[in-house]
């Protein structure tokens, strides 16, 4: 099974277009709607009603499939730093929606950072155990029904980005090898199990 690395394209603005709070994973094609890579959202102040959780996670095989086509996709740390500023950049943090169908008014982005500290970052204290280079945010619920019928009954369980992201052709293992860190080296030792397993079905 081929693994498809997404980039943003260099020569447009776009990249992250919303925020979606979802309950469970599905694929949408073309659009990279990134349903089935969920995470825990905690919600870290009930009274201000402001939910945090990953966004995007750095070398995280992602399983797609587009009709027969099956593949994984994944993001570079590089990647997932310039999809966290171009979204604040381009005034994206007011985008939201519910299961990426339903656009939502109320919900904000009010705080992003990048993991750079596995020991002290403030994501620790919640109880999340990301990767060095995870995007993380913390978004304000503005919106009763949101909060109501969906937060509060724990209809949502995590957060899950929309965008537009360039197909990176496959690298050669040897340059592939040279730009990762021993963290990104484990993961791609996944990946290899991954692909070797495939290749014996």
């Amino acid at each position: 099974m081929r693994i498809v690395e997404l980039i943003l394209d260099e020569e447009s603005e776009l990249g992250i277009e919303a925020i979606s709070v979802v309950e469970s994973p599905a694929i949408e094609e073309d659009f990279v709607a990134l349903k089935s890579q969920e995470f825990k959202l905690a919600e870290i102040d009930g009274e201000r009603r402001i939910l945090m959780g990953a966004l995007l996670i750095p070398n995280k095989p992602i399983y797609r499939r587009n009709g027969e086509d099956e593949y994984y996709i994944y993001f570079s740390k590089e990647t997932v730093l310039k999809a966290s500023q171009m979204y604040l950049m381009n005034s994206k943090q007011n985008n939201s929606t519910l299961e990426h169908k339903y656009e939502l008014e109320g919900l904000s982005l009010v705080e992003s950072w990048i993991v750079e500290d596995k020991v002290h970052d403030k994501s620790v204290k919640y109880g999340m155990d990301l990767p060095l280079g995870s995007w993380v945010g913390s978004v304000k619920v503005n919106n009763d029904e949101v909060w109501n019928s969906f937060v509060k009954t724990k209809k949502i369980k995590g957060f899950s980005i929309e965008g537009y992201f360039a197909d990176k052709m496959e690298r050669p293992k040897e340059a592939i090898d040279e730009e990762l860190s021993k963290e990104d080296l484990q993961v791609q030792e996944i990946i290899d199990i991954i692909k070797n397993y495939d290749n014996e079905k």
